[in-house]
């Protein structure tokens, strides 16, 4: 009976951590996404402002923690682990290639030519 009660205290702070940290960074982002430093939100990397690549990169950190703690994944092989989250992360930083190149080309056509903007 006391061996459960010691682990019922450990999986309640594994809990309590777990929303502390997923809490800091999105306390982190809702304030720059109210603030918009104008040294982050002017500023541009590889197409795209810093502010936003900020955003991208918090949210694939709290993915990558969801799946570590919630999904259990700390306690698999090394293997597995690894399974999971390269093809994820493979799929992600696709998906964000795609939607940065589209973007800027949809926009090169909306900037560049006679079809206005009417959204």
């Amino acid at each position: 009976m006391a061996h459960d009660a010691h682990d019922n205290s450990a999986n309640i702070k594994r809990i309590w951590s777990v929303f502390a940290y997923m809490s800091v960074i999105t306390i982190v982002e809702v304030a720059l996404g109210i603030i918009k430093p104008d040294v982050l939100h002017s500023n541009t990397i590889l197409g795209m402002n810093i502010l936003n690549w900020i955003f991208i990169i918090l949210t694939i950190v709290k993915a990558y923690y969801i799946v570590w703690a919630f999904m259990h994944m700390e306690h698999e092989k090394a293997s597995l682990r690894w399974a999971v989250v390269s093809s994820v992360a493979f799929l992600v930083l696709y998906l964000v290639f795609i939607l940065l190149v589209e973007g800027d080309y949809i926009y090169g056509v909306f900037a560049n030519s006679t079809i206005k903007w009417n959204f």
